[in-house]
């Protein structure tokens, strides 16, 4: 794809993470990574990011990274696949190369490693990133790393290739600076953690879509929310909370992390032998997984 082919669809519908699947050992389980992505192509989603923060990619190595890349491509069919990047600049730029050189349709560059910096430091990181591939490139404004409105203009006049904002944020007000700014320039996703308890906030500040992790293992349930809310149908997207977001929202704030372990167990309550979340993350308890069953057993495959 070129980077306005991935523009218009990471814009075109409901957009999802898959988790990367581990072995007893820890190691890259590709056989039911592939068959559970293959799955969740099945549904509408027209964009599926392999090794983004849903998968991990804080715990892979540089290495591995294109490997998740690939398998995902290869199972995805015809949905287009994005790639987690991220760390320090130069790493960034490895990853960014390795992910294009198997056939990434664009990048998704998370924050930067640790450190707080300065707007021209991150514009100097984001440009220099853009400017080493030729697939389409998403910034993610998230925890340290978060660009101003004078920063994303500067980039996106040098940088063709970035075709995309996320937000994670919650800062309605920059986002709706930004989007006000930039206007079609860019494509906007909601990235906040469960991003539909923010969908409708986000659809108001100019956002057509969002990322939804708990399309890994409910992708029927996250494509009837993301229907009703682009429908208007407050009644049934409120329905949809009560039954199923608010309730795993209670799951996944009982411990730090489980924004990935919650939905990594809703992938193994589905059937897929995903594995394990490697350190510093850790999975939910037995009791947890049980709540997880119950909650997930109307919308079991």
């Amino acid at each position: 794809m070129t980077p306005q082919d991935i523009k218009a669809a990471l814009g075109a519908g409901l957009l999802s993470f898959p988790v990367t699947h581990f072995d007893d050992a820890g190691n890259f389980k590709s056989d039911s990574y592939a068959e559970h992505v293959a799955w969740l192509s099945g549904f509408d989603a027209p964009v599926l990011f392999a090794a983004g923060g849903t998968g991990e990619f804080f715990s892979l190595t540089p290495s591995e990274v294109p490997r998740v890349v690939a398998a995902a491509k290869e199972a995805a069919g015809k949905t287009a696949i994005v790639s987690g990047c991220g760390y320090g600049t130069d790493i960034a730029i490895e990853i960014a190369r390795s992910v294009e050189k198997v056939g990434a349709d664009g990048i998704l560059l998370l924050p930067h490693y640790l450190i707080d910096a300065p707007q021209e430091g991150m514009y100097q990181h984001v440009k220099r990133i853009c400017q080493s591939v030729g697939i389409g490139v998403m910034v993610y404004n998230r925890d340290n790393s978060v660009l101003g409105v004078e920063t994303l203009q500067r980039l996106c006049d040098e940088c063709p290739n970035l075709i995309g904002f996320k937000d994670g944020t919650g800062d309605i007000g920059l986002v709706r600076q930004i989007t006000a700014t930039m206007g079609d320039r860019l494509t906007y996703l909601g990235g906040m953690p469960t991003a539909e308890l923010f969908a409708e906030a986000y659809l108001g500040a100019g956002f057509t879509t969002y990322s939804s992790a708990v399309f890994n293992f409910v992708p029927g349930l996250a494509v009837d929310f993301y229907k009703a809310l682009r429908a208007g149908e407050r009644e049934r997207c409120e329905t949809i909370l009560k039954d199923f977001f608010y309730p795993f929202m209670a799951i996944r704030s009982r411990r730090k992390g489980y924004a990935v372990s919650a939905v990594k167990a809703g992938v193994r309550l589905q059937g897929f032998a995903a594995g394990k979340v490697r350190p510093p993350l850790d999975d939910l308890t037995a009791e947890e997984e049980e709540m997880m069953a119950k909650l997930i057993a109307p919308w079991k495959r």
